[in-house]
């Protein structure tokens, strides 16, 4: 029975993937004589190698063959765990890294790349003692039926090798592991001349107890050549927990008993007649079936408490429906108890709003995954940027188990690199500088991330030297970023930072340099619906505020009736609403006017006109203000009438229409009216005069 692999080849690449990750984090924690992380990396590659066989990754298989023989002699103790041996593992998962993707989205891997890291392998393990095939799966998949024999293959007295015979009974859910015995003996096949008798004694008698994705067949394979016992057992590592299975010699020479065949032959006794899994010996050539895999993964693991409580949560919707068509019904049959059924069909209709936020919160948790994730890479790019800089890096992680919408975190990887590489390049300083200025030569960053209002909260904090606050104003000013005459705030200056073609690098490198990256970080954060702040002391380090929605698909707003329209506030944006004082306001001709709030002035913005929904006009002595903050600016947005609070599913205006300066994009009220989502950043750009372009 053959089954089509590549139903399961997705979850395989999945599981490699996340393999790949924990591997990676293994060897970054690597010490001396740590067997049992050893041991947990060569599981890891060993599953990856079994994998890839058996859904016909040969390169992929290969390559990986060479990792697990290496960590197997560290293991023995055969090799030294040394840095160089660390690092080049590194590579090799790097390499391995690539093929899978190749392998996921149809593209083709790095050929020179395998080529070169294969070779330091190979380079490495012929320094090395002999014996380099791994043997950890030897006492399970079992040895000769009398536990005897000859390890390597058996042979005359010259050593010539004569061939193995093969008991291989699958238990009978192999087939639903996605494993197919064809598969297997077509490997065996290229080993040598295979000869297969099958076993059908365990099939039912009858069609009625016939199971199609159960496993009844045996089959004893007699396999003529010079193939090694671990070759044989390397084929069946995958299954080694899923069959009974017995390798044994078959005859040498002088041995007159000859081999025994089977009971039972199958009358063909024919081999398999199939093409080698996996066609051409490379990775991008194997599986063309996942061509059209985005690169982006399109599936996620869900806890199986969340799926429970959402199918409780239908089973109260199911019930909340019965009720309000029996009361519908009832009204029909009997108008004299209108007023009566009048009040259930509102308590029904509180209950149904009730579900709908626990359906809908509950569908909402589905989509949330740890942002460890994300934070997982860094310990291998710090690893990698210290080495390349010379300096030494302490890098701790707080809150990994923190939950984010799986779309904002996949967006969130490149802006959070970007903070990461620019701590560790301009802000920890040499070791001989640290200790210079008293400090601790290993310097020190700090990812944290948590939960706060109705946000996920995201820190990139580092103990260098912070920003040079007079450095990024002479830059701003060489940019023209400012006129000679302004005099921002220290505040304010860290926020040229992140204008376009601003560098305050003096040299060009790989890692910065070109004044790129940071208004992409701004820029991307933003696009998430987040917001980005800087804080700095000199000499004392620096530290990255990110401010992300949990979610970009609904949000709790605050309507507001602006002229005779509707808009849509998000309402974590708002610090408070107010009336204003005629004392209060100060107003400057061709200049906004400002409100002073306690000890700050704040612009007013008329968005009645700024929306070209009437003309300006002065502000009256009793406006209603809605005082908002974004981006670390405050505006007092003028409005006249707040209408109530709701949650609101956001649609982008993009897709069907254009980007509309000052919004986020809109929503469909209950009324069916469509409003729009202020951007209030954009409109605090927008009215600065520092930004007149779309938000």
């Amino acid at each position: 029975m053959s089954m089509d692999m590549s139903q399961f080849t997705e979850a395989f690449l999945e599981e490699s993937f996340e393999g790949l990750e924990h591997m990676e984090t293994e060897l970054l924690a690597l010490n001396a004589g740590d067997e049992e992380t050893l041991h947990t990396i060569f599981r890891a590659a060993h599953s990856i190698k079994g994998g890839a066989g058996t859904f016909g990754f040969s390169a992929i298989s290969e390559f990986t063959h060479g990792m697990e023989t290496l960590l197997d002699r560290m293991r023995n103790g055969q090799q030294e765990t040394t840095p160089e041996i660390v690092n080049l593992l590194l590579r090799a998962v790097d390499v391995l890294r690539g093929q899978l993707q190749a392998a996921r989205d149809g593209g083709e891997a790095d050929p020179a790349e395998a080529a070169e890291v294969r070779a330091l392998i190979e380079a490495t393990l012929g320094d090395a003692a002999p014996d380099a095939t791994p043997d950890a799966l030897a006492p399970t998949v079992g040895g000769n039926v009398d536990g005897s024999g000859p390890e390597n293959g058996p042979g005359d007295s010259d050593g010539t090798p004569r061939g193995w015979r093969i008991h291989f009974r699958p238990h009978a859910d192999l087939l639903r592991t996605g494993n197919d015995p064809l598969r297997m003996f077509e490997v065996l096949e290229e080993l040598g001349e295979l000869t297969v008798h099958c076993d059908a004694e365990g099939l039912p008698a009858t069609l009625e107890g016939y199971d199609p994705e159960a496993s009844y067949l045996a089959w004893t394979l007699e396999l003529r050549g010079d193939a090694d016992r671990a070759d044989i057992e390397e084929v069946f590592e995958w299954v080694e927990d899923e069959c009974d299975l017995t390798i044994e010699p078959l005859e040498t020479a002088g041995d007159s008993t000859g081999a025994h065949p089977p009971a039972d032959p199958a009358p063909d006794g024919s081999g398999p007649e199939s093409t080698p899994p996996g066609g051409e010996d490379s990775a991008a050539g194997a599986p063309a079936r996942a061509a059209s895999k985005p690169t982006e993964s399109s599936s996620m693991r869900v806890n199986a408490a969340k799926i429970d409580a959402l199918i409780d949560m239908v089973g109260e919707l199911v019930i909340t429906q019965s009720m309000l068509t029996d009361i519908s019904e009832q009204m029909e049959e009997d108008p004299s108890r209108v007023e009566q059924q009048i009040e259930r069909l509102r308590s029904g209709l509180a209950e149904l709003e009730r579900n709908t936020r626990e359906l809908q919160e509950s569908v909402m948790g589905i989509r949330m995954v740890p942002i460890a994730q994300v934070f997982n890479r860094f310990p291998r790019l710090v690893h990698d940027l210290s080495g390349q800089l010379g300096k030494q890096i302490d890098l701790q992680m707080e809150g990994e188990l923190t939950e984010i919408d799986k779309t904002v975190l996949e967006h969130l990887g490149d802006p959070l690199v970007h903070l990461v590489r620019n701590a560790i390049d301009h802000g920890i300083e040499m070791p001989d500088e640290r200790s210079a200025a008293g400090k601790d030569p290993t310097g020190r960053v700090t990812l944290e991330a948590y939960h706060r209002g109705g946000n996920v909260v995201i820190e990139i904090r580092d103990d260098g030297r912070g920003m040079n606050s007079d450095r990024i104003l002479e830059k701003a000013r060489a940019a023209g970023l400012l006129r000679p005459d302004q005099n921002p705030e220290p505040h304010e200056i860290l926020q040229y930072i992140f204008e376009p073609g601003l560098s305050t690098a003096d040299q060009v490198s790989d890692l910065s340099g070109r004044g790129v990256g940071m208004d992409v970080v701004k820029k991307n954060i933003r696009g998430l619906g987040g917001n980005i702040e800087l804080h700095s002391e000199p000499g004392r380090g620096s530290r990255v505020t990110i401010r992300l929605p949990l979610t970009l698909s609904i949000m709790d707003g605050q309507l507001l009736k602006i002229h005779d329209e509707t808009f849509v506030i998000p309402l974590i944006a708002i610090v408070e609403s107010l009336q204003t004082e005629p004392e209060n306001v100060k107003q400057a001709f061709g200049k906004l006017p400002l409100y002073r709030l306690r000890d700050e002035y704040i612009p007013v913005v008329d968005l009645a006109a700024l929306f070209g929904q009437a003309e300006p006009s002065p502000m009256p002595d009793r406006a209603l203000l809605v005082v908002a903050e974004a981006d670390n600016q405050r505006v007092a947005l003028r409005v006249d009438d707040l209408l109530g609070q709701q949650q609101v599913v956001i649609k982008t205006l993009e897709t069907n229409f254009r980007r509309v300066p000052g919004t986020a994009g809109a929503t469909i009220l209950g009324d069916g009216q469509v409003a729009l989502i202020l951007d209030v950043a954009g409109i605090a750009r927008m009215t600065s005069g520092r930004d007149t372009r779309a938000a």
